[in-house]
């Protein structure tokens, strides 16, 4: 499932600094979909898991992982044009947070990208690429769970991945696959915080 609509002709991270550089203070998960393109599932999942790495307002990885929960199963069926609910796509988030929180990753993105290239492509394809997307929505569950600092790891994992396939770089893959392992065991090992976490999401959802 190549990125088709993403704009190769820019690097991710200059991408992702455009966006930032906008005069609304306010920007829609909507209009951030819309800028990537709504094809470009593996530059969309980058950008919504790459800011849990750093300290945002409270709720807002609830925020951004809500679409990684809806954009990663589409990846597994196979979908070639994401679909996310209005409700989804009107919620706003500050663009200075974002612009902050990318701000202090891009160096580390740009330095990335010039040492990343195409190679292990056999990594991707149907197979491949359904693969990352399930791996994706079991992490991204994680990720909009209440767990302190337990969105660190899932976020990581899913950033790498997703950029992976941008670049159709299957070492970073190898790393993605890596970072999953180890979050599995860590969340294996905490099972007791996650489920105490799963009680209380599910109690949040049913008093909604």
């Amino acid at each position: 499932m190549p990125d088709r609509e993403f704009p190769q002709h820019l690097s991710l991270s200059a991408h992702i600094r455009a966006l930032g550089d906008q005069a609304a203070e306010k920007v829609t998960l909507g209009e951030i979909i819309d800028t990537f393109g709504r094809r470009a599932f593996a530059a969309l999942m980058f950008v919504l898991a790459i800011p849990n790495l750093l300290p945002l307002p409270p709720g807002s990885s609830t925020i951004l992982g809500a679409p990684l929960l809806l954009i990663s199963p589409q990846m597994v069926v196979g979908f070639q044009t994401l679909w996310l609910p209005r409700f989804i796509d009107d919620r706003q988030m500050s663009r200075a947070e974002l612009a902050r929180a990318f701000g202090k990753l891009l160096p580390w993105l740009e330095r990335i990208e010039q040492v990343s290239r195409p190679r292990l492509v056999f990594m991707f394809g149907p197979v491949g690429d359904r693969l990352i997307g399930l791996i994706c929505t079991l992490l991204s569950f994680v990720l909009i769970l209440p767990i302190p600092l337990g969105n660190l790891l899932p976020a990581l994992t899913i950033a790498v991945l997703a950029f992976s396939m941008v670049q159709r770089d299957g070492l970073l893959a190898v790393v993605g696959y890596a970072l999953a392992a180890t979050s599995g065991a860590v969340l294996f090992l905490s099972a007791g915080v996650v489920m105490a976490a799963v009680h209380h999401l599910v109690g949040w959802f049913g008093g909604a």
